[in-house]
């Protein structure tokens, strides 16, 4: 694999590696150096990387840095490498830390049994994986009681010794099962001597590593995924009529089918399992384990060879392949997931402007509530323009007056229940009054649980909670990153089935991808709430806590500088947080940018060459693009960070996302009723998945254009041609009322 410099972690959560694979929530890095060099090397190698950037990075993470800071303000130590890259040396790097604790635990449990031999040490230490580890380690792991054990129990593991040797017996086969015939240990006869024996000869077979990876591999390889209805469900498998009487191959099945067969199997509908070349893989054992055909047991050892097979290794292998391919549709789903979500948290600004939120709704009326261009709540009414009540001119009425008291620029409308009908209305209003107001529809999902939360009561006690989705709704638009950060970004609802991947993985992706979202835009010192500004790089929820509390009791900040009076706010977070934190207004005009003020001495020396002062050099392209980069760089600066700070002298403070634009929906199409095939429609893309992508077309139920119909030219991966926030045009190709889907294409549309 190979990384690229310069750029951010926009969506990438694939480096994420498995819970399983974590066992520490911080790396111990006093432990990594310790105990093993190699990781170091094995590291570079595995990231084909450097290995002086790998040391570099480790560094930098030992001394408490934050990978946001890294990757903007030390890409010099680290040789400009992006967020992608450290982040992945970082997950490496706890792996192999993970990997070095298991490895202790192993060696010292199987010490403590006395079996420990130079040979298992040796192979132990060697390991690469945890899949590994276990395979060696599970001979000596403490078991459930099976039937080995209980044979154990009954004194035939010396019996078992003589099948596994397959050497001459020293008397008849009959004698030598006679020997261990025992009423008192519940050894009734031969037969029973021999079945115990026989049960610990095809367990301590299974547990042969080199075995068990030789069936993960050949059912990885050749296997089938299967599922069937369960008996008795298949009245409730409607949902899944697909997957009744499935089989797919379990090197080529789409993790997003493999996740629904597995879903269906938790609901307790389906059955998923793994189908293998079942005579393949007896012969295999055979071949591997019977050694002497001559041997007096070698029919007998055909027999457990064929029960170590079905009731033990296939099992196992089932276990293990599920879970492997479980693993990887895991990452896909939290890639797709981290990639919608960058996406919508990125979402183009509506800007500071006086905007209405509305929460539609039928019976309970419609929620409205205004907000000034700081999100600042003014005012809220109900209005009832739609069924039950249908007071249409009373709901204009307040409407208006509170669009023309407030001088209202923006409607926000919530896209759930009487959206569409709420819209219509709205644009009614407008239309009729000449109104320069622009409405536009905006995805509710999670506000009803933010404005539940303990957050929204603190911040409005007094108001309904529905005035408080409301006015959710409208802050959205104004500034969606601000506002969305409040909400459990599992609740936005834009991923891929996000119920059912591993929750560590889950979260820890939705925390990077909210984190490099934050940290990329920069966060208003003077404006941002508790949740934005703990996102920021070196801020936790508690320093956060006390910045907000500081900027209440003190006023505004006047400066960068100031946060170190906030109490609890070290060398260590300001150095961190500094340059993702903007003044606007203030003394220092260096301190609206992302320039961070360990360099401001820089900048003083970059305009003191151009005979100017820094306010004037501040925002001034044409000045700054005469600066020659050479000429600045010392023992502290190099080209990479000055480069980046003459780009940030010519536009301070630069918001990265995209210019706003709105979608215009067909007025005429209200409802999945009104939609005709052919029909031409613009919508908002709101969900991305690797089988295609979801639109909004303003009709309650989203269209999904799949993969095939997203463009003219094949298309490998729908995110490198739509995003969501995207506005697009689309062709109706299929309406399917009654399973309420519907189809749609943008070939040929753009």
């Amino acid at each position: 694999m190979r990384w690229h410099n310069g750029g951010t972690l926009e969506y990438h959560c694939r480096s994420i590696v498995s819970s399983e694979m974590i066992f520490r929530s911080t790396l111990d890095f006093a432990t990594f150096r310790s105990t093993d060099v190699r990781p170091m090397q094995s590291i570079a190698r595995e990231l084909n990387l450097p290995e002086k950037q790998v040391a570099a990075v480790i560094e930098l993470l030992e001394a408490g840095n934050t990978i946001p800071f890294i990757a903007r303000y030390r890409k010099e130590v680290t040789g400009g490498l992006d967020e992608i890259a450290l982040r992945a040396i970082e997950d490496a790097l706890e792996k192999h830390t993970a990997l070095l604790a298991r490895k202790a635990t192993v060696l010292n449990t199987i010490e403590e049994q006395g079996a420990l031999t130079a040979e298992l040490r040796k192979q132990i230490e060697a390991c690469t994986d945890l899949r590994t580890l276990e395979a060696l380690y599970l001979p000596y792991k403490p078991k459930r009681r099976t039937r080995a054990t209980i044979a154990r129990e009954k004194g035939l593991q010396p019996l078992a010794d003589l099948l596994l040797k397959q050497t001459k017996l020293p008397q008849s086969k009959q004698q030598t099962l006679q020997s261990f015939v025992n009423q008192e240990l519940d050894v009734a006869d031969t037969d029973a001597a021999l079945a115990g024996a026989l049960d610990i000869v095809a367990e301590q077979w299974s547990e042969d590593p080199t075995v068990r990876e030789w069936m993960v591999e050949k059912g990885t390889k050749f296997g089938q995924i299967t599922s069937a209805v369960k008996r008795g469900k298949k009245d409730e498998a409607d949902k899944y009529e697909a997957y009744l009487d499935r089989s797919e191959s379990a090197s080529r099945i789409p993790g997003h089918r493999l996740l629904a067969m597995l879903r269906g199997e938790a609901e307790g509908v389906l059955r998923v399992g793994l189908k293998m070349e079942e005579d393949r893989a007896i012969s295999h054992v055979k071949s591997t384990f019977i050694q002497n055909r001559s041997f007096e047991f070698a029919r007998e050892l055909e027999s457990a060879a064929e029960d170590c097979f079905q009731r033990l290794l296939q099992p196992a292998t089932q276990s293990t392949v599920l879970q492997m391919l479980k693993e990887k549709a895991d990452e896909e789903a939290i890639d797709v997931f981290g990639k919608n979500l960058h996406e919508l948290l990125m979402s183009p600004p509506a800007g500071p402007r006086v905007t209405i939120g509305i929460d539609p709704g039928f019976r309970t009326g419609c929620k409205v509530a205004v907000v000034d261009g700081t999100g600042k709540f003014l005012a809220n009414t109900t209005i009832y323009p739609t069924p039950p009540k249908s007071d249409t001119a009373g709901a204009s009425k307040q409407l208006l007056a509170l669009i023309k008291k407030h001088n209202v620029e923006l409607i926000a409308i919530g896209n759930g229940t009487a959206s569409r009908e709420t819209d219509a209305f709205v644009g009614q209003l407008i239309r009729d009054n000449k109104l320069d107001v622009t409405k536009v529809m905006v995805s509710e999902s999670g506000a009803s649980i933010y404005s539940a939360s303990e957050l929204a009561g603190k911040e409005f006690p007094d108001l309904d909670v529905t005035v408080r989705g409301a006015i959710s709704i409208a802050r959205r638009l104004q500034d969606p990153l601000a506002e969305l950060v409040k909400t459990d970004p599992k609740s936005i609802g834009v991923g891929q089935y996000q119920h059912d991947v591993n929750q560590t993985q889950l979260r820890k992706c939705l925390d990077r991808t909210v984190e490099s979202c934050v940290n990329r835009v920069g966060v208003d010192l003077n404006m941002a709430s508790v949740p934005l500004l703990s996102r920021v790089a070196g801020i936790g929820p508690k320093l956060a806590e006390n910045i907000v509390q500081y900027r209440d009791t003190n006023g505004r900040f006047g400066s960068r500088k100031e946060l170190t009076k906030v109490p609890k706010l070290g060398k260590k977070a300001f150095e961190q947080a500094a340059g993702f934190l903007r003044i606007r207004g203030g003394d220092e005009p260096l301190d609206n940018s992302a320039v961070h003020p360990e360099s401001y001495t820089l900048v003083s020396r970059m305009a003191k060459q151009l005979h100017a002062d820094v306010k004037t050099l501040v925002g001034n392209a044409t000045l700054s693009q005469k600066l020659q980069p050479d000429s600045f760089v010392d023992d502290r600066f190099g080209i990479p960070t000055i480069r980046d700070i003459i780009a940030e002298l010519g536009k301070p403070g630069r918001d990265p996302r995209s210019e706003f634009k709105v979608a215009q929906f067909d007025d005429s199409v209200q409802s999945m009723e009104d939609l005709r095939e052919g029909m031409v429609l613009e919508g908002v893309i709101t969900n991305v998945t690797h089988f295609g992508a979801f639109i909004d077309l303003g009709v309650h139920q989203d269209g999904l254009i799949h993969v095939s119909q997203l463009a003219n030219q094949f298309v490998s991966d729908p995110s490198e041609v739509v995003s969501v926030g995207d506005v697009v045009k689309v062709k109706v190709l299929e309406i399917d009322l009654d399973r309420k889907r519907i189809a749609v294409s943008k070939k040929a549309l753009g």
